[in-house]
C-alpha cells in the first residue's frame, strides 16, 4: 500500500468491506464468504536473510473459516501504481502462509491454499507491469519449465464496468464508484449513499489519491465526524477551498495595503528630509532584494 504507517483502521481490514470486495471481484456478488466467517490474521510474517529476522506485511489478509475449519488465506494488496516486482511480492506473501502452515502449532492440521487479489486503482492508464512471476523475474526459457508460474489476481478498479461495481454492497462500492467516473469523465459526481466507515473510506480515498482533502473532511469532534456520504464530503472540500480563497484574498489585499504604506513612507522622507530613494529606501530597512521593486514604483 501507498503508506504503511497509517495508524487507523484501513477500510478493507472491516469484515463487511473484506467478504464484500472478495465476493464482488471473485463470485460476482454472490455471498459465498460470511463476514461472520473471517479470521483476522496478522499482516506481518518474518522470514530469514542474511542472517538476520526481517518482515514482510500485507496490507490486509483474512483466514475464512467453516466450522472452526480454516477454509482460505486471503490478502488484499492496494497498489496507487503499477508495482514491476508484485507477482515477486504476492509469491512471498503466499509463501509466508504455506510456511506458516508447517509451523509445529499445526502438525496435522489441514492445509488450505493463499490467495492475494491485487487492487489496483490508477485510473489515469492500465497496469502495464509484469503479472506473472516468469515475467517478473526474467526467468530463461531454458528454466520455464523448473520454475512453477505465479499469476497474480490482479483487479483495475477503475476500469471495472457499471455491472461490477453494483455487485459491492459495502463502502467499497462507494471507492470503486469513485475511480472509475474519473476513468471514464474526469470528474466525479458524489453518491448520496449513507458511508458505514466514514474515516476508513476517506482515509483510503485520501491515499490512494494523494489528495488529502478527503481525510481533512473528517472532523473527529463532530457525531460521525461530520459527514454521512460523499454528499457531505465534497460539499465540505468546497466550502474549505471557498474559504481559503477568500482568506488568501484578504492576505494578498493586507499585503498590497503594506506595500502602498512603504511607498508612502519613503515619498515622505524623500520630501521631508531631501533624500534619495535609497537612502530613504536604507532609513526604512527596506530589504535590498525588494529595493528594485519599490524603486520602480517612485
Amino acid at each position: 500500500m501507498a503508506e504503511k504507517d497509517i495508524t487507523q483502521k484501513i477500510l478493507e481490514s472491516y469484515d463487511d468491506v473484506f467478504a464484500d470486495i472478495v465476493n464482488g471481484l471473485l463470485f460476482s456478488g454472490e455471498p459465498v464468504i460470511s463476514p461472520d466467517d473471517l479470521e483476522d490474521q496478522p499482516p506481518r510474517a518474518a522470514y530469514k536473510a542474511d542472517g538476520k529476522i526481517r518482515e514482510i506485511e500485507r496490507d490486509v489478509a483474512k483466514r475464512w473459516m467453516k466450522n472452526n475449519i480454516r477454509i482460505a488465506c486471503i490478502g488484499l494488496e492496494n497498489q496507487s501504481k503499477a508495482d514491476p516486482y508484485m507477482p515477486l511480492r504476492v509469491a512471498g506473501y503466499d509463501g509466508a502462509e504455506y510456511r506458516f502452515q508447517l509451523t509445529s502449532e499445526n502438525i496435522g492440521k489441514p492445509k488450505y491454499p493463499a490467495v492475494t487479489l491485487v487492487l489496483y486503482f490508477g485510473h489515469e492508464k492500465r497496469w502495464d507491469k509484469p503479472l506473472t512471476l516468469h515475467e517478473a523475474a526474467n526467468v530463461p526459457d531454458l528454466f520455464r519449465p523448473f520454475v512453477p508460474d505465479i499469476k497474480i489476481n490482479l483487479f483495475e478498479i477503475a476500469f471495472l464496468t457499471r455491472e461490477q461495481v453494483n455487485r459491492f454492497h459495502s463502502d467499497f462500492r462507494v471507492v470503486a464508484d469513485y475511480f472509475v467516473q474519473k476513468r471514464e469523465k474526469g470528474d466525479y459526481q458524489p453518491s448520496p449513499e449513507m458511508l458505514r466507515h466514514v474515516e476508513a473510506t476517506l482515509q483510503l480515498l485520501s491515499v490512494m489519491t494523494n489528495d488529502r482533502r478527503f481525510e481533512e473532511a473528517y472532523d473527529e469532534n463532530l457525531p460521525g465526524g461530520g459527514v454521512r456520504n460523499m454528499c457531505d464530503v465534497l460539499e465540505k472540500v468546497e466550502r474549505r477551498g471557498i474559504e481559503k480563497g477568500r482568506e488568501e484574498g484578504r492576505e494578498e489585499g493586507r499585503e498590497e495595503g503594506r506595500e502602498e504604506e512603504r511607498i508612502m513612507n519613503i515619498q515622505n522622507m524623500m520630501q521631508t528630509l531631501k533624500l534619495t530613494a535609497q537612502q530613504a529606501m536604507d532609513a526604512l530597512r527596506i530589504p535590498a532584494a525588494d529595493q528594485a521593486k519599490y524603486a520602480a514604483m517612485l
